[in-house]
């Protein structure tokens, strides 16, 4: 017998839905964030997990994160590598 249980909230895996955004610019800018976190820096976010990277993660897609586009591709239609600042 199958038993029904609710849907796991997988909210934390998902990526941004803006198509302005691309997914490897949500990546490192969301790594660069978790080592932040990890080094003892504060979350901008108030959350029950104590993960950095879903801590992360959240702050990025929300837009709590600001970062600079930098590299020599800044200006170009490639994906520059983003400098997170917090």
């Amino acid at each position: 017998m199958a038993e029904n249980k609710p849907p796991r909230n997988n909210a934390h895996c998902t990526l941004p839905d803006d198509p302005e955004q691309s997914t490897y610019r949500f990546i490192i800018v969301a790594a660069k964030r978790a080592r932040q976190l990890q080094s003892g820096a504060r979350p901008v976010l108030h959350t029950s997990s104590k993960k950095p990277t879903i801590i992360a993660m959240e702050e990025v897609r929300r837009g709590l994160v600001k970062y600079d586009l930098t590299g020599p591709l800044a200006n170009s239609h490639h994906d520059p590598i983003p400098e997170t600042i917090l």
